[in-house]
């Protein structure tokens, strides 16, 4: 029996567990730790999220009738779509994935988007922003104008479309305070509209998904992680991820204090220069809106060692969309974003 079982059987059972050594007692609200594993012999703190996280992964699979993995092609949903693979293994995840496109794309990230799906068999969907302009779902910001707020149309046609009831994405409470707020399972009405008022309580990791026809939910089970979890897992686990997130020589242009890789829909404006420097990004997004920072860390080992020595999130230091305003994030969740 793998961990992620080992919780669920505790869960359904909840007076079955090891016995506690002499001198101590099994108290309630004991540690999930201490439920699967002898006291002598504990799990590792990555163990411990990894479980959790193979656990909502099954809990939501089992109670929606048609889930989807939101992937992006980044750390954290490379992170995602491993613990999914891993969930349903030796069989195949028994959902598809799916890829929301802005069209302006990394390619590095879209040669990793489809042999990463590949390696784990899954089935591919992709949703283009380009194809909801081209509806007139959206209106055009212009060919070099940020695609990024235009997603939400995009992903919630794609949810209505195929009648997802469930979406898991990768998003973390660290990254930002609006989804430090928000639950592992996230509901949204028949607008795709999260209010964080309407929130369901989620005591000692009872999660209730249902819901109501034409409703969907988003779970969230890298919620626990942390961005130094998230690179320690990748070291443990050998999790292949885009070229971009190690140290590289690339061509840049610095603007409001970040620098965005030069590409036909960023070029130099007014007295603006192009650098060549040596950098790497620590999230990905719409390449308009999303800043490298100037590293030298080419290796795993090397960026744990800078990520733990940062004391800004990856989204605060890099995602030109966050800048908008104090509540950017919260406000386009609000509307059905991510």
């Amino acid at each position: 029996m793998d961990t992620a079982e080992s919780i669920a059987t505790t869960r359904a059972r909840p007076s079955v567990g090891p016995t506690p050594p002499p001198g101590r007692s099994a108290q309630s609200g004991a540690s999930v730790t201490a439920l699967v594993r002898p006291f002598g012999h504990p799990l590792g703190h990555l163990d411990l999220l990894e479980s959790l996280a193979i656990f909502i992964i099954r809990e939501v699979a089992a109670e929606s009738e048609r889930p989807v993995l939101l992937f992006s092609g980044g750390k954290d949903s490379a992170v995602l779509l491993h613990l999914a693979a891993k969930a349903f293994a030796p069989g195949k995840m028994p959902f598809p994935v799916l890829h929301v496109d802005t069209g302006h794309n990394f390619p590095e990230v879209l040669e990793y988007r489809d042999a990463q799906v590949a390696t784990e068999g899954a089935r591919l969907l992709v949703a283009k922003v380009q194809d909801s302009i081209d509806q007139g779902r959206v209106a055009d910001p212009g060919p070099v104008a940020s695609r990024n707020r235009l997603q939400t149309t995009t992903l919630l046609d794609a949810i209505n479309a195929n009648k997802f009831d469930a979406a898991f994405g990768g998003a973390r409470r660290d990254e930002d305070k609006a989804r430090a707020k928000e639950r592992v399972l996230s509901f949204r009405d028949s607008f795709g509209q999260w209010d964080p008022k309407r929130q369901r309580p989620e005591l000692w990791q009872l999660y209730q998904g249902s819901v109501r026809p034409g409703e969907h939910l988003r779970a969230f089970p890298l919620s626990d992680f942390t961005e130094l979890d998230i690179w320690q897992y990748i070291r443990r686990e050998r999790i292949a991820l885009p070229s971009i997130y190690y140290a590289h020589e690339r061509r840049v242009i610095e603007r409001d204090r970040m620098l965005l890789a030069e590409s036909e829909w960023v070029q130099p404006q007014g007295d603006e220069t192009v650098e060549v420097a040596t950098v790497r990004y620590r999230t990905v997004g719409d390449a308009t809106l999303t800043g490298a920072v100037r590293s030298t860390a080419a290796t795993v080992e090397d960026i744990i060692r800078e990520v733990s020595a940062s004391r800004i999130s990856e989204r605060g230091a890099t995602r030109g969309d966050d800048r908008f305003s104090e509540t950017s994030m919260e406000d386009r969740k609000r509307e059905g974003y991510f």
